[in-house]
């Protein structure tokens, strides 16, 4: 089928390689000329493991390619908007600036009987009103929605094989037609068994953000659980891994930690809170401004545990940051917990150094105050204090001893809690995590 992509940002270059990868021909649409040109070249703008791969192979298929020229999509049978939809500077709710603008760069392109399908994450109510835009410019085409699921780090498999499906899809001839087309496009996943969930627009946007809002709770519950563990003297590990084994609750995201960033969770569940306060529903998601405000407390938190480790005084001691990226297996730092505890240690005094695998370039264009060392042992050279924020596997399997020889002094502050604590503290580590004892 010819498809075609608009907007080439995360998860618009993923979808469009992939797509080429599943045997369409495709089309990737953005304004960024750099990015296009990038992509041209098959070089991915961004790390994503696979992802390069992708777009060499799908270029040099000839079904892969890259324009600045809307006009470029007047021949696709489906358009997938896959803009970013940022928090708005200032406010909770969506910017949905870049969507409108895509839509409107789209729509003199439609041609009868295509399928325009949304992909990026809006506030409900968004869809339906697309689809009167469409409607009014070719009346003969169809929108639906198909949220997307990605993870960072596995969002080529992600999209290739996801773990579900979602149409959102209108009534009638225009829904079938739509229909029609989204399961030409997923009919490997499809025949692979793929769960497949059709709904109308408002469900099938609601997916998304309620996903998200879920995960974001678990993630901040458990981290309540560690700072109440940390008090009681309890195990929250051992704590998650007993309520885990209830089907009903399940062991995933429920790792105590410096808690979540990246581009989704942190700004879709403001968001989603701006929505249901605008629909007169913000007393039903008033608990998310706690899953929030304890998100963000962790940060705080492991600086404390900083201080208190360094005898309340941070100002000129050298502290290593293992980590920049909000999770490993990315170079994203969009409200990185990690970025963010390690400006706020060097906002203090400390001698913040940071490191990496993939992040540097980024963090430091956002924070060129920071010191950065893309060699780890170098990192850790002289370091009073190391601070675990990104739980990359070669971070994961550290060698304490090896460690030791580098420091200065052997005080580690798990941030991941993903050291195993009495294998550092056997090397002589004073060891501290969180909710553990």
């Amino acid at each position: 089928m010819r498809i075609s992509v608009i907007g080439c940002g995360y998860l618009g270059a993923v979808h469009a390689a992939s797509m080429a990868e599943l045997g369409h021909t495709v089309v990737g649409i953005d304004v960024d000329a750099a990015k296009i040109a990038a992509l041209s070249q098959a070089r991915a703008p961004f790390f994503e493991p696979g992802l390069p791969e992708l777009l060499a192979r799908g270029i040099e298929s000839g079904r892969l390619r890259f324009s600045t020229d809307p006009a470029q999509a007047a021949d696709a049978e489906a358009h997938f908007i896959a803009v970013g939809t940022p928090q708005l500077r200032g406010e909770h709710g969506a910017d949905l600036s870049y969507v409108d603008a895509a839509v409107a760069a789209l729509l003199p392109h439609v041609r009868p009987g295509a399928v325009v399908i949304g992909k990026s994450t809006v506030p409900v109510g968004t869809a339906a009103a697309l689809a009167e835009r469409l409607a009014a410019a070719q009346p003969e085409a169809a929108l639906a929605w198909n949220p997307e699921f990605l993870r960072e780090g596995f969002a080529v498999r992600d999209t290739i094989e996801p773990d579900r499906i979602v149409y959102g899809l209108p009534d009638g001839a225009a829904g079938e037609r739509a229909k029609q087309v989204l399961d030409e496009i997923y009919a490997v996943a499809l025949a692979a068994d793929t769960p497949l969930v059709t709904a109308d627009y408002a469900t099938a946007e609601l997916v998304k953000v309620a996903a998200n809002a879920f995960l974001a709770t678990k993630i901040s519950f458990i981290n309540a659980m560690s700072e109440l563990a940390d008090v009681v003297g309890a195990d929250v590990t051992k704590l998650a891994d007993a309520i885990g084994y209830d089907a009903r609750i399940g062991r995933r995201f429920l790792n105590a930690g410096v808690g979540f960033g990246g581009g989704c969770l942190p700004k879709d569940i403001r968001a989603f809170r701006a929505r249901a306060e605008e629909l007169g529903l913000g007393d039903t998601l008033a608990f998310l401004k706690e899953v929030d405000a304890i998100n963000l407390r962790q940060r705080e938190r492991i600086v404390t545990l900083v201080a208190e480790a360094l005898a309340g005084d941070v100002v000129g001691k050298r502290v290593t940051v293992l980590g920049l990226a909000f999770k490993p297996e990315s170079d994203d730092i969009r409200d990185s917990p990690a970025l963010d505890v390690a400006v706020r240690l060097n906002g203090l005094g400390a001698k913040v150094t940071s490191t990496d695998p993939q992040a540097i370039a980024n963090s430091r264009a956002k924070h060129p105050q920071l010191a950065y060392e893309p060699d780890t042992d170098l990192a850790l050279a002289d370091a009073e204090v190391v601070v675990l924020l990104t739980e990359w596997p070669e971070y994961r399997t550290l060698d304490p001893d090896h460690v030791g020889g580098l420091a200065s002094g052997r005080i580690v502050i798990d941030g991941r809690n993903a050291l195993d604590p009495e294998r550092w503290r056997a090397a002589g580590w004073t060891y501290v995590g969180l909710g553990r004892p």
